[in-house]
């Protein structure tokens, strides 16, 4: 059975089903207009730890807002609960909605929520959102493609459940492919990736660039190459969440209107 129906002309969920949306990467400009309204009209929000908290004003008076995402010395909720608070939400006849970063079918677990809810009979739906993987780079005047520099993108999380760097990723073949590689949640074992991918042939001289707390005022660019890029990073102490761009692409100096200059001139 196939709970999941295509996004019709309705606003917001109907009572008794849950909405999986994306919230964007952290400027609530960049939030969908059907998100926007989602949040209006929902009775309960269950939210990440996200970056732009402003996009959490559009949500109606009166709603429950629960905070479920990871945060720094505090211990994440499960994905075993994210997914029962769901159901028990849709079951109790509410207009639920999972608000997460960037997409929700974006390294950002959608995926098994849509699957739970779809085990228990839930109506649910999905409201893409601006992932992190397009929008940061963009927002720091790197494209990730370009002509004659680059013409593949390969996009990877830099670390597993359990925030070792995924086994099941074979960095040397990454190495070899070309293109622009984006790394999601990477800050944290740019090392090893460096590593790996020096081991899989890339030059010490490759362009890297991190992305921090993208398209909000407090975002931070850092370029620096393959073989420093670890030591630069520790010493910029950088913030999170941050995504790290590998390629030629970094090196092309574009320019982009930054987050807090956007912010003075145009009101949100």
């Amino acid at each position: 059975m196939n709970n999941c129906s295509a996004l019709g002309p309705a606003h917001g969920p109907r009572p008794g089903e849950v909405w999986l949306v994306g919230a964007g990467p952290g400027d609530p400009g960049l939030l969908t207009l059907r998100a926007a309204e989602a949040l209006k009209r929902a009775d309960l929000v269950l939210h990440d730890a996200l970056p732009g908290r402003a996009v959490l004003r559009l949500v109606r008076p009166g709603a429950e807002v629960v905070a479920v995402g990871k945060r720094k010395g505090a211990a994440p909720v499960s994905q075993a609960r994210i997914n029962a608070r769901l159901v028990a939400g849709a079951r109790a006849g509410l207009r639920v909605i999972r608000l997460k970063g960037g997409d929700p079918f974006v390294f950002g677990r959608g995926g098994e929520e849509a699957q739970a809810l779809e085990e228990a009979g839930i109506p649910w739906k999905v409201v893409p959102g601006v992932t992190a993987g397009t929008a940061a780079p963009a927002a720091a005047g790197i494209p990730l493609t370009h002509r004659g520099v680059a013409s593949a993108v390969t996009f990877v999380t830099g670390h597993d459940e359990g925030g070792n760097l995924p086994g099941a990723v074979d960095w040397h073949a990454l190495a070899r492919v070309g293109g622009t590689i984006a790394a999601f949640m990477a800050l944290s074992r740019l090392d090893e990736i460096a590593l790996r991918l020096l081991a899989g042939g890339l030059s010490a001289a490759t362009p890297v660039a991190v992305i921090a707390q993208a398209t909000t005022p407090g975002q931070q660019v850092l370029h620096s190459m393959l073989g420093t890029c670890t030591l630069d990073a520790r010493r910029a102490n950088l913030p999170t969440p941050a995504l790290v761009v590998i390629g030629e692409v970094t090196a092309l100096g574009l320019g982009a209107l930054q987050p807090a200059e956007e912010a003075r001139r145009a009101a949100f």
